[in-house]
Order: C-alpha cells, then sequence, then structure tokens
C-alpha cells in the first residue's frame, strides 16, 4: 500500500526523529512511503487567528502538494484535524471543493490509520516503565481518537499504561492561545504534568508534539522527573539496527 507522508511544522522543526519513526512505524506495517518535500504547512495557525484569506492560500498549497487518490498519513491529529474539519470552511463550494473532498476522506492520523485502516496494533516496541497518555484535544474532539493509542501502547514491552486525574483536559497549548493568555496556559500545563506525577509516570505520551513540546517545557522548567514521548518514538522504541 502507498502513503504520502504529512509531516507538520512542530514535527519539521523541531521533533525531526518522530519524522523519521513514523516513517519506520509505515514500513514495518508494510507500506511505501512518498515524502514530497515541498510540502509546508496546513494553515492551522493563521486559521486559529481568524486570518481566513491567508490559511485558505496555505490550505490550497497543501491540497496541491498531496495526491487526492492516495492515503495521507501524519504523526498529527491536530494538523489532520484542521484537514478534515477547518477546511469546510474555507473550501466548501469553492473550485477546490471536491478535491479538498477526496483529500478529507484520504487524510489519518497515524495511530488512527495503523489501528483502522492497516490493523495492525502490534510492532514490537519495548519501553521500560509507567506511562499516562495524553489526550490531544485535536486528535479527541476533532478525530474521535481515543481508544487506538491506547491499544497501541498496551503491546508496547515492558510498559504499564495508568490513567491520570482529568484525562482528557487540555494541557494549555492552543496554539496562539498559549502566547495570548500566558498565565493559564502555565497553569494548564501544570496542572496536567502533576497528574501524571500523582500516579508516578516516567513519561507523558501523546499523539501530538506541540502538547508534548508544552508539557516538556514546563517539566524542564521545574526539572521534575517525568519525560514526554510521542507515540510513534514509543512504538518503534527498543528496535535494533533499524
Amino acid at each position: 500500500m502507498k502513503v504520502e507522508l504529512f509531516i507538520p511544522c512542530f514535527i519539521d522543526q523541531i521533533y525531526p526523529e518522530t519524522a523519521f519513526s513514523t516513517v519506520k512505524l509505515l514500513e514495518k506495517a508494510g507500506c511505501e512511503v512518498a515524502y514530497n518535500p515541498a510540502q509546508t504547512c496546513c494553515g492551522q495557525p493563521a486559521y486559529n487567528a481568524g486570518f481566513w484569506d491567508q490559511a485558505k492560500k496555505v490550505g490550497t498549497k497543501f491540497l496541491n502538494d498531496f495526491s487526492d487518490d492516495c492515503y495521507i498519513v501524519s504523526p498529527s491529529g491536530s494538523c489532520v484535524g484542521m484537514v478534515k474539519n477547518g477546511y469546510n470552511d474555507l473550501f466548501t463550494n469553492s473550485i477546490e471543493h471536491n478535491r479538498c473532498r477526496n483529500i478529507q476522506g484520504n487524510v489519518y492520523e497515524l495511530t488512527d490509520f495503523l489501528v483502522n485502516v492497516l490493523k495492525k496494533d502490534y510492532f514490537g516496541a519495548e519501553l521500560v516503565g509507567t506511562a499516562v497518555y495524553h489526550d490531544a484535544c485535536s486528535a479527541l474532539r476533532e478525530c474521535g481518537i481515543r481508544d487506538e493509542p491506547r491499544r497501541l501502547l498496551s503491546h508496547v514491552g515492558g510498559l504499564e499504561l495508568l490513567e491520570m486525574r482529568d484525562q482528557e483536559s487540555c494541557c494549555g497549548f492552543g496554539g496562539s492561545f498559549a502566547v495570548k493568555f500566558e498565565g493559564i496556559s502555565a497553569a494548564m500545563a501544570e496542572q496536567k504534568v502533576q497528574n501524571a506525577l500523582a500516579v508516578k509516570a516516567d513519561f507523558i505520551i501523546s499523539t501530538d508534539s506541540s502538547c508534548l513540546m508544552q508539557l516538556q517545557g514546563y517539566i524542564d522548567k521545574h526539572e521534575l522527573p517525568i519525560k514526554t514521548k510521542h507515540i510513534a518514538d514509543v512504538l518503534t522504541s527498543g528496535w535494533a539496527n533499524i
């Protein structure tokens, strides 16, 4: 099966190892992975800030950078949620309407694709420790992803998955929200990290690097004994010479 890889801005610029982990997972699952280096952003920052005309220009480039007859997979529920939902506001009844609908039907967040399309949930990963899974807002609320990451993590050797208080609460990032409302954003990150520490978790795992960046920033500032990891990096942990 051929899939096209969509790597969001955060991962491209800050967490490139997660992009490579995504490729490894898809290839181990039997996929032929294609990557278009001309791709940039999905337009979500401009869209969320209210600049819809600018977001549409970026979104139009996104539609042209990908095929409308091939699966598109991304390690980000946030960006997939933008394409699946935000693009309705930008492209409904426009000249790009039909192409947009085709791409919306083909774009998947990574864990959703692995579990529900490829029907695979075991990749031979090993990570010793305890972890909580952070339900990123966009993955949970826009893409309906909840059980898929937990199912994948349940098959990671040596990893005990725990539930924490306020499991589905936001981490406080929210893109421009973290800039406009810094105090509230930091307090939300504190609450999420402290809830993870309360159950003695070694790791906070999520589908979204933006959430993990937010939480890791709080962890680093306060030198706390916990780490964040993207689920793609967890699912390739313990692999030898790959």
